[in-house]
Order: C-alpha cells, then sequence, then structure tokens
C-alpha cells in the first residue's frame, strides 16, 4: 500500500557523523530527505575552527579516524570525490614509558610487534587473529546484538574482547605491551577493570594495523563536508541553524531519525512515548567527560622518544598501573594529578593546520562527569613529562571544559564525548533494553546517534543501523553492506 504524502519520506535532527550517515542512506534509496542541524555548521564532532591565533586550524572535537576509514559503510562512499583526503602519519599512536622504551602502533604489525621485545610473539598471536578476521565481522561489532555471519570469527573476538583489559594484560611480560593496551582500552573513558574494556583495545590496534589512524587533510570538518557534499549529490537537503527543540517544529515526515542523546529525545518527543520507554531512556547513564586544550605552537613538540616525535596520536600514560588509577579516580569523581592525556600533533604531517614553521597540539584528559575544574596545568605537565621544553614553544591555548563541550555539542551530556557509558550494560542495550535498540515506542520515530551500538566514534554505523531499522519498517526497502 502506498505511503499518503508527506512533506518529506524522512528527516534526519542532527548532522553528526551518524545523523549524515542515516540521511544518505535513506537518500540513496531515491527517498526525499531532509537533515536538519542545530548549528551554522555543520559536522557535530567534525568541525575545525581557528581557536587560537589565525591561521592556526584546530579540530574542535574528533582529530584521528582510525574508524572512520575503516567503517563498513563509510567505505561505499565517493568522499574523495568530493573534497575528502586522508593523510597517514609514519607510526599511528606511540606510547611513551619514563626510563623504558616507548611502545608504538603502525601498520605494519610485526614492527609494532618488535618494539615489545619479549612480548613480540604474544602480540602477533593475540593481534594477528583478530586482524585476520577483522574483515568478517567488522559489521557485526559494529552493529546491534544480532546473529553473526560468522559467528566462529566473532566468537573467537569475543573470548579475548569481553575481558577487562586488566585481565587481557596478564598475557604479556613488558610494561610496554601492558601500556599499549592499557593506553588503547582508556579511549573507552571507564575503569579499565571492567568488562569488554578490551573490546575497544582491539578493534583499534586491529583497525591501525588494516587501515592505519589517518587525520583528513584540513581538518575533521573535511569529512562532514564530504559526506554532506555526497549527500546533497543524490538529492538529500540541507537546513543550519534550525534548533529542533520539539516534533512541532518539523514538517511532515513518514521516519524522523534523531542524531541526539536519550536526554534530548526525552525533550523533544518525550511526551510521545510509552511510558516504559520513557523511564528506560530516564535512566540512561552518561561516562566521563572531557577536559580539552588546543595548543598554537612555535615549533614540534619536543619529544624525548623519536617514536613520538613520528606519530600522529601520542598516549601519554606511562604504565598500566598508573592509567588504570587515573582512570578510576576520576570514574569515583576525582581530579588525578597524573590523567592520562591523549594527544595529538596533525601539522606535523598536514602542513594546512598552522603558518609555515608553526605547529598545532590537539590534547584531552578524563574527568568527572559535569567537573568545571581546569587542568591545563595537569595535561602540561604530562606532556611535558615526555618532552622537556614543550612549555616554551606555547603561542597561544583555548580550553573546553566539560560545560563548555556541551554548549558546543549538546549530546556532550556533561562532557561525555561518547553519548553515555559504554560498558557491559550499555554495549548492546543503549539506550534501551529493546528488540531493536534503534526504534523508539513511538512509530516512525527512531533514535541514530552515538547513543545507540555501536557507540562513540566517527565511524556512522549508529546512523546507518538506524536508517536501515527505518527504511525497512516504514517503507518496506531492505539494504545491506
Amino acid at each position: 500500500m502506498a505511503l499518503e504524502k508527506r512533506d518529506y519520506d524522512a528527516i534526519v535532527v542532527g548532522s553528526g557523523p551518524n545523523g549524515l550517515a542515516a540521511a544518505i542512506l535513506m537518500q540513496q534509496q531515491g527517498l526525499s530527505v531532509l537533515l536538519l542541524e542545530a548549528k551554522d555548521t555543520i559536522g557535530g564532532g567534525l568541525r575545525t575552527k581557528e581557536l587560537t591565533l589565525s591561521g592556526f586550524k584546530h579540530d574542535v572535537c574528533s582529530a584521528i579516524h582510525p574508524l572512520g576509514v575503516a567503517s563498513p559503510f563509510f567505505k561505499t562512499l565517493p568522499l574523495a570525490d568530493h573534497g575528502l583526503e586522508y593523510i597517514y602519519p609514519e607510526i599511528d599512536a606511540a606510547h611513551p614509558l619514563e626510563h623504558h622504551n616507548s611502545a608504538i602502533l603502525c601498520r605494519d604489525m610485526e614492527l609494532t610487534a618488535k618494539y615489545l621485545g619479549d612480548d613480540e610473539n604474544a602480540y602477533l598471536k593475540l593481534v594477528g587473529t583478530v586482524t585476520k578476521n577483522w574483515p568478517l565481522i567488522d559489521a557485526d561489532v559494529l552493529g546491534p546484538l544480532h546473529f553473526p555471519k560468522h559467528p566462529l570469527a566473532l566468537a573467537s573476538f569475543g573470548l579475548d574482547a569481553l575481558k577487562p583489559v586488566t585481565m587481557l594484560a596478564k598475557q604479556f611480560k613488558t610494561k610496554q605491551a601492558k601500556a599499549l593496551l592499557a593506553g588503547m582500552a582508556a579511549h573507552s573513558m571507564q575503569p579499565l577493570t571492567n568488562a569488554a574494556t578490551s573490546a575497544i583495545t582491539l578493534v583499534l590496534m586491529a583497525a591501525g594495523h588494516l587501515r592505519g589512524w589517518p587525520l583528513p587533510k584540513g581538518g575533521s570538518q573535511s569529512i562532514a563536508d564530504a559526506l554532506a557534499g555526497y549527500f546533497t549529490s543524490i538529492g538529500g537537503k540541507i537546513e543550519t541553524n534550525t534548533y529542533v527543540k520539539s516534533l512541532e517544529q518539523l514538517p511532515s515526515a513518514h521516519a524522523v531519525l534523531f542524531d541526539v542523546t536519550p536526554k534530548q529525545l526525552l525533550e523533544i518527543a518525550g511526551h510521545k512515548f510509552s511510558v516504559l520507554y520513557k523511564w528506560q531512556l530516564s535512566r540512561y547513564r552518561y561516562g566521563m567527560g572531557a577536559f580539552k586544550v588546543d595548543f598554537a605552537l612555535s615549533e614540534k613538540i619536543p619529544f624525548i622518544s623519536e617514536a613520538c616525535r613520528k606519530a600522529g596520536t601520542v598516549h601519554l600514560g606511562n604504565t598500566l598501573n598508573e592509567i588504570r588509577d587515573a582512570e578510576q579516580q576520576t570514574w569515583n569523581g576525582k581530579h588525578p594529578d597524573k590523567p592520562f592525556v591523549l594527544l595529538a600533533q596533525q601539522s606535523l604531517f598536514d602542513s594546512t593546520r598552522a603558518p609555515e614553521g608553526k605547529h598545532t597540539a590537539w590534547a584531552y584528559c578524563h574527568v568527572p562527569n559535569g567537573s568545571t575544574k581546569n587542568m591545563t596545568d595537569a595535561i602540561e605537565k604530562q606532556i611535558e613529562r615526555y618532552a622537556p621544553g614543550f612549555r616554551d614553544t606555547i603561542l597561544a591555548k583555548h580550553t573546553f571544559n566539560t560545560a563548555e563541550l556541551e554548549e558546543y555539542n549538546p549530546n556532550y551530556i556533561g562532557g561525555d564525548i561518547n553519548g553515555g557509558v559504554i560498558d557491559l550494560g550499555q554495549l548492546f542495550t543503549r539506550p534501551a533494553l529493546r528488540l531493536s535498540p534503534y526504534k523508539t515506542s513511538e512509530k516512525g520515530l527512531y533514535i541514530c546517534s552515538a547513543s545507540t551500538p555501536p557507540g562513540g566514534g566517527v565511524h556512522g554505523m549508529c546512523g546507518y543501523n538506524a536508517a536501515k531499522k527505518a527504511l525497512k519498517d516504514v517503507f518496506g526497502i531492505s539494504v545491506k553492506l
């Protein structure tokens, strides 16, 4: 039976990577799709601005994109035709240790393993299997809970992925290997003793060996621009400066997909939901926040470690034990003196990011949700610890506390850039325990943000999976990668 005429077939609220992915998939099926964005520019976490000085381009949120280039959906799109160019650092990630050689992650798995000394073979055994199987399981890992296409390969991954990373690290002897695992796991923004913290570790390592940890030329905004360019080229429509606060603001449509977290979804459409679904959304848990600093520098960061001077990303936290303790303190509502710091140095590889001879640095640490404490000094001390003289290179800096991050992007509740805790309790059931996590209790309304599986990251798979569900439910269209 034909659907009655509406202003649009589908509307997507929010133009982060998931909103863009959802809009693209639906437009590809010949539907009329409207994408709405509250800010004056699209992108969500994919924006680049001159935050410090003129000529210094800083990624406002996301910076390095291992899951962007490895995304099962984004890989199918002609984004290079719309201006997206990835740049690949010589070393994807480096992890320096005091009084010890650094650990590294690079495309060459054997070289990565060689840096781990006595743990070379153990690393190749663990990560080699995941990397080999990743093309078989990527869509299953980056999707909702369902029966997998390759159950044995996924089961092999799950045996290690569901462990706390502190347990996984017991397979290794060296401080380098243990620290490398801990630094990867800390991206999950939860205690390293939590179950399934090994999942993000293994995914990031496999992505590094298969596709690298690249940065987009010109800034992360170029990913959003390429996605939007492709979307409009196939007939999609985008409207900016449209902050949706209620359903009544929207034109008529058969399906509406929201790239927002449960908190905003309740504010916009809560009156339409069942009592049970509203209760489930109200119980959704948000995790640790982030405190971010962008630096304009007079020269390269003077890291002691040669590996760090060649790396796009640097994990600053020393040993597994130190990172474990810092993340646990933050989870408990405290501010550690030596926080784990994620640092990116895009200008080493992309000359468009800073004036000639100058550089940028992008860094953040985790803080308790909603904290407004200024962590600039603690972050600078952590960098200075491995790069003496760093502070002498600072020309200017710009900071974001958790409140400012949430003002920049309302999806970052209390500074939580992952869209909610990604622990075992919310890994597959985010944002609610339902047959489909993307479908709300109201017909035609869906959630497609990082608050759905597989969670945070610039991969667009939350949006793809939600749009896939809406296409089948509302329009009777089945799609698959």
